[in-house]
């Protein structure tokens, strides 16, 4: 039987400041134990351990501090966009932060004097551990005479270097993955339309969707040759259509419509009054672009999952609106037996959309009506 222990969530580190606080902590604390106890923090195992661990203590409870404040600044200003604020605001946390940390340490010294410190006021003014032997190497070996800086002030100046660090590698980590997830991201929407761009063709060129046309052309040679020689038209026109467009991210509305009503064509052939498909588009957004057979796919949608009889026609209206989109709607009278579907209609149809970076489809149920709002892009 094994044991094992994990922290409460509330102290748990995120990744980017475990690299943090195993890069800062082995030399800082040491370092300012020295700084605040002098020589004596060499003297003995006591006067070495008890001091860095009581150190090491306060100083993971600021790193922890840290990784709160920088994750409250990201999620403020979480885009790569802004990179600049991001880096400011965490930089100027880190700094409060930080001057509360070294308040909290030379308050304790001064006033606790734990570890047989004998730090004072004239002490912090006059450096102590390493402070008077550096003093004394720039005055004899570099010929400098510099005034002495106190201790609180040089272990500010060690920690806001720290803080330059600490600044650095969180923007690091943070900008590496936001890079990740939109690249995994990008590649899943890719993905996702390429899948659905291959079922839409797979949804036209299937044997059941081959069996009705061609049954509908069967019964249309023998007593209407001329309508059945205006349904081969239509019929190639959608398959050209398909072919043509497969590898595209955007085509012209007007000739979005045009596959449209040829596609219509051969429902209409099939189902006769019991599919109604009114087209009202203000001429001004013909040349406006939106995903290929987008359209196609809400009105095989409307079609599959809705009766259609002739005294209950299903009523497929495609709009545009004052606001500049693309409504298509239909009237609700939904099959009772349930229909078998892959659900890639509208997944794919968002996600199309998403990787042009535009706004998201609009889909809206009521009692007796599903209408899909779909935004217009600007040819450019």
């Amino acid at each position: 039987m094994t044991l094992s222990f994990r922290l409460p969530p509330a102290l748990r580190l995120s990744y980017r400041s475990r690299w943090l606080y195993w890069l800062l902590l082995p030399w800082m604390v040491p370092l300012f134990a020295y700084l605040l106890l002098g020589p004596q923090y060499w003297s003995c195992w006591q006067s070495l351990l008890y001091p860095t661990l009581f150190l090491w203590l306060l100083a993971s409870g600021w790193i922890l501090g840290l990784d709160r404040a920088a994750e409250a600044v990201v999620r403020r200003f979480p885009d790569l966009g802004q990179t600049l604020p991001r880096v400011l605001l965490t930089t100027a946390a880190c700094s409060l932060l930080t001057a509360l940390f070294l308040a909290v340490v030379v308050a304790v010294f001064l006033y606790v004097q734990p570890f047989g410190s004998t730090l004072t006021f004239a002490g912090v003014r006059a450096g102590l551990g390493v402070l008077p032997q550096v003093h004394v190497w720039l005055r004899e070996v570099a010929g400098l005479s510099l005034p002495l800086p106190d201790v609180s002030l040089l272990l500010y100046a060690i920690d806001f270097i720290g803080i330059l660090v600490i600044a650095i590698i969180y923007e690091v980590f943070y900008s590496l993955g936001k890079w990740h997830e939109s690249k995994m991201n990008t590649e899943g929407l890719r993905k996702a339309n390429m899948q659905g761009q291959l079922q839409s063709l797979k949804n036209q060129i299937n044997p059941h969707f081959l069996f009705n046309s061609l049954n509908s052309l069967s019964s249309l040679i023998a007593d209407e040759p001329e309508r059945a020689e205006r349904f081969v038209d239509e019929m190639a026109n959608v398959y050209r259509y398909l072919l043509q467009t497969s590898e595209q991210p955007l085509t012209p509305l007007a000739v979005e419509l045009g596959f449209i009503e040829s596609y219509y064509h051969l429902l209409k052939t099939r189902h006769g009054p019991g599919l109604q498909l009114h087209v009202r588009v203000a001429e001004q957004y013909l040349d406006y672009q939106l995903p290929p057979l987008t359209l196609q796919m809400l009105v095989e949608n409307a079609v599959k999952h809705n009766v259609i009889l002739d005294e209950e026609p299903l009523r497929i209206d495609i709009v545009t609106t004052p606001a500049g989109r693309l409504q298509v709607s239909n009237n609700l009278q939904r099959k009772t037996t349930q229909v078998k579907s892959n659900n890639v209609g509208l997944p794919n149809i968002r996600a199309r959309y998403e990787l042009l970076a535009q706004a998201a489809p609009v889909v809206q149920a009521s009692e007796g009506q599903f209408v899909v709002l779909l935004p217009l892009l600007a040819a450019e």
